[in-house]
């Protein structure tokens, strides 16, 4: 069994763990050259600018918004999708369904970007279809307005299917003596939803939701990177990509990696007090 665990155990320590290490980086006038001993020692001062910098509160704005819109949205369709497959009865249908919604989930940013691009870009699809009956063309893909509910929406439609596997192990679970007690109490299936199902899977909901919390500042890098040209910084850079271009493009390594630490600090602080909440509501939550 040790030797099952350790794959896992070594990942995390790698790739997990031992990076811990660079985030002294976030003290010093880092640079590359000189290494982590030989950099110039700055204290606070990246922290100070970051905060300073209208540039990192602009992506955080935009990294808050993307994620609320994706707790408001995307959360409760897994959970509503895995109810909706857990009710239908022939396994080939739900097998066909399963398939079709899990599929985009093994598709690539680039390849889905690409493909939302042919449809509703410039040049796509949406526009062909549009100057055939006379009207104007429209850019979807490159519209500022639109593109935190863009980014909202292709992340439903890529992960949405995948979501579901959590929540239908855990219907699973779901003793059928209870469902078959209150079919005998007269509770009809909305009911049966309300009273049965809900309550079984409240705890796996609670659960990612706090895990959720933690992830609140980091939304996904490569989804961004590939879009915010369109629209420009202003309304798509979100702090994943900040530290990126910041950092790895812009050689600001001190400022990126304080970024990075401050995201991993307020994460963490979202998970404890989550889930002491969690406690205080009787669920076991995550610790």
């Amino acid at each position: 069994m040790y030797l099952f665990i350790l794959p896992g155990f070594l990942f995390f320590v790698v790739f997990r763990y031992l990076p811990l290490a660079g985030n002294i980086v976030a003290f010093e006038n880092y640079s590359p050259y000189q290494g982590i001993i030989q950099s110039e020692w700055v204290g606070l001062n990246n922290f100070v600018q970051l905060f300073q910098d209208p540039r990192v509160g602009q992506a955080l704005v935009n990294t808050l918004v993307i994620n609320g819109l994706q707790l408001i949205f995307f959360f409760p369709a897994p959970i509503a999708l895995a109810l909706l497959l857990n009710s239908i009865l022939s396994p080939t249908v739900k097998r066909v369904i399963q398939t079709i919604v899990y599929l985009p989930y093994f598709i690539g940013w680039v390849v889905l970007v690409s493909v939302w691009q042919s449809v509703l870009g410039g040049d796509g699809l949406l526009n062909q279809a549009l100057a055939d009956h006379g009207f104007g063309a429209i850019n979807l893909m490159s519209n500022p307005e639109l593109f935190k509910p863009m980014m909202v929406v292709q992340y439903m439609w890529k992960c949405v299917g995948w979501g579901t596997i959590i929540f239908l192990a855990a219907l699973t679970k779901i003793d059928p003596a209870l469902y078959e007690s209150a079919v005998v109490d007269g509770a009809r299936p909305i009911r049966r939803m309300w009273h049965v199902t809900l309550p079984g899977i409240k705890g796996i909901a609670i659960l990612l939701l706090i895990l959720n919390l933690g992830n609140i500042l980091t939304t996904g890098f490569e989804q961004i990177l590939l879009q915010e040209p369109a629209v420009g910084e202003q309304a798509g850079q979100v702090l994943d990509t900040f530290v990126y271009l910041e950092g790895v493009v812009g050689g600001n390594w001190g400022l990126a990696t304080a970024v990075g630490l401050f995201k991993g600090v307020v994460g963490t602080i979202l998970i404890v007090v989550a889930n002491k909440v969690a406690h205080l509501l009787g669920e076991d939550g995550v610790f």
